[in-house]
């Protein structure tokens, strides 16, 4: 397992960032910092469980880091984080799921935490795809299926990936979490404004937020920590969550989170939900900004075996990090179900 940051670190850039707040500025920041560390959740985040580590090739050659969790005859859910993440965004869920005898594979998506860069800088939604069906044929015994569990652009590796592959034969069931397949930055509730100005309303948001090559600040302060809470989560969001997300966000290297912005900002997959022919369930946040519910809903309408369609009350973008008990509910649920529908077809 990859060396989790345990404190933001107040040294080098921390120490001249707090020289040029001066006095004030340095005590809000420490407050801001003890908020965070007296968080109760930081104790859980800041020890993410170790997996059992699993190299995987993608068909262009780039390599994948992916973990093992959970006993080996467990039934499996594959787990893809979404943009800016890491497979630690899964913390929760995989410590809920193993404790029910779970089987968990979690990966890094390409270009994010232990995963390479993509080979030759290719990050378009298909290699995504690929990279799904590298872990799950490196994951799954022969014969065996998986629920495959997806948050925003790893939900969205799973619809570019159900276009291009037998779905029935490596899965038995999906659930897409905070998510969107199409028309990210025109439903977005980011930046709103009025209809007559969503080409500038566009322009800010790709080239000013999901295509931005900017380095970020290595050190959190009240006001990146505000606006990251702004951006992606909900009112009930707690210091040390919105903080651990923060971390990855700030790992992830600013050519690769370039390059997967604009290629989402850009994604047009409606059509692939047509071939996700197994049972779904679709999540959403009700206050969710970058993916609001008026795009689950449009996923649900086009799914061809919609399981349940669920939005989660005062949750934005990081339902699993918000509201991790009930994602693991539903997702316990959907396993049942999808063993049931199994046995139902054997017998």
């Amino acid at each position: 397992m990859r060396e989790v940051p345990k404190r933001w670190i107040w040294t080098g850039a921390g120490a001249a960032a707090l020289a040029a707040v001066g006095v004030g500025g340095a005590a809000l920041e420490r407050r801001h910092m003890q908020r965070i560390e007296s968080d109760p959740e930081n104790e859980v985040l800041r020890d993410p469980p170790a997996g059992r580590p699993l190299e995987v090739r993608s068909a262009d050659g780039t390599t994948l880091h992916a973990e093992l969790f959970g006993p080996d005859d467990g039934p499996t859910l594959v787990l893809a984080h979404g943009w800016t993440e890491t497979l630690d965004f899964w913390t929760y869920v995989i410590s809920d799921l193993t404790r029910e005898g779970k089987r968990i594979v979690a990966y890094d998506l390409r270009g994010h935490g232990d995963s390479e860069p993509a080979v030759d800088g290719d990050y378009a939604l298909d290699r995504f795809g690929e990279d799904l069906e590298a872990v799950l044929e490196a994951a799954l015994p022969d014969g065996r299926r998986a629920v495959v569990v997806g948050h925003s652009l790893g939900a969205m590796s799973i619809a570019a990936w159900a276009e291009h592959h037998d779905v029935a034969e490596r899965a038995s069931a999906a659930a897409l979490i905070n998510t969107g397949v199409g028309d990210l930055v025109a439903q977005s509730l980011l930046f709103p404004v009025p209809a007559f100005a969503q080409v500038v309303n566009r322009t800010i948001a790709v080239r000013g937020f999901l295509g931005a090559r900017t380095p970020l600040p290595r050190v959190s302060t009240p006001a990146s920590h505000a606006a990251i809470r702004y951006i992606a989560f909900g009112p009930d969001a707690t210091p040390a969550q919105v903080a651990f997300y923060e971390r990855m966000l700030v790992a992830t290297p600013p050519d690769a989170r370039a390059k997967i912005g604009i290629a989402m900002s850009e994604l047009e997959l409606h059509q692939a939900l047509e071939r996700l022919t197994i049972p779904t369930v679709v999540i959403a946040g009700e206050d969710d900004r970058l993916t609001p519910p008026s795009h689950a809903n449009k996923i649900a309408d086009m799914l061809p075996d919609l399981d349940r369609l669920i939005v989660l009350p005062d949750t934005g973008h990081m339902g699993p990090l918000e509201r991790p008990a009930a994602i693991s509910r539903a997702l316990s649920k959907l396993v049942a179900r999808a063993a049931s529908a199994d046995r139902a077809v054997a017998e």
